[in-house]
């Protein structure tokens, strides 16, 4: 049971601000509108569980990155909130458990040639990548000969494949799942260049906000809220992390 202090630490305002991130296609951790412009998704369920379980009201927080959400959770805009993981965020925030592990890989364009993402790793090569994202940076880490253009959304994304403006376009598998059916003829290669969880988070310096959204996120994975909000989202096959 969250204590008065906990609550006081992660919701000071007596609101939870949750950040989500949304995109055109629903993945893991995407969230998507729907025709009225409201949010669904997995970390919008799992947020409405966080502010239910607490009795507190919710404001949800839209981002089109999530490098803007853990701007957000790192200056305290937001409360709490769901990214991946890598060491550069975790300098920034404090990182619960994570509720289902993630891979990266590269989607190529119609009529490419490259088959392993090895190839990637050429001069001449051209990455289009979220910025600031940990798939971004490990873009970089990976493929060093390559150039990388960051975009801001999903939406910038999406643009420049349909165009042919890149070579290689770095996301997490599960967003392509939903987002290669509007790209004919472009590919997801096998295998990946990086794997991470997607972990709760908070602002740092809140070890008791901590400590309750962890233990939230705890309860919904034993009340099976984080597989109903993947099976809701179309991931069943998508593994709760334990």
């Amino acid at each position: 049971m969250t204590s008065p202090h906990d609550l006081a630490e992660l919701a000071p305002t007596g609101t939870l601000h949750g950040g989500v991130v949304i995109a055109p296609a629903a993945s893991a951790f995407f969230a998507v509108k729907d025709g009225q412009g409201a949010p669904h998704g997995v970390t919008v369920d799992l947020l409405r569980f966080f502010a239910a379980q607490l009795n507190l009201p919710l404001d949800l927080q839209l981002y089109d990155n999530s490098g803007e959400v853990t701007d957000a959770v790192a200056n305290g805009t937001c409360d709490v909130g769901f990214m991946p993981q890598d060491a550069s965020r975790a300098a920034r925030v404090a990182f619960g458990p994570p509720y289902t592990m993630i891979e990266s890989t590269y989607l190529v364009p119609a009529g490419s040639t490259v088959q392993r993402i090895a190839e990637i790793d050429r001069a001449g090569m051209r990455i289009v990548a979220i910025a600031n994202t940990t798939t971004m940076r490990s873009a970089r880490r990976t493929a060093p000969n390559a150039s990388v253009r960051e975009v801001p959304s999903v939406d910038e994304m999406m643009a420049l494949a349909s165009a042919g403006e890149g070579d290689a376009f770095a996301l997490s598998r599960d967003a392509f799942a939903t987002i290669l059916p509007k790209l004919p003829g472009a590919r997801v290669l096998p295998g990946n260049f990086q794997q991470t969880g997607i972990g709760v988070a908070v602002p740092p310096g809140r070890p008791r906000a901590l400590a309750a959204a962890s233990a939230l996120l705890a309860e919904a994975k034993r009340a099976g809220v984080v597989r109903r909000a993947l099976d809701a989202a179309g991931f069943k096959d998508t593994e709760v992390a334990p």
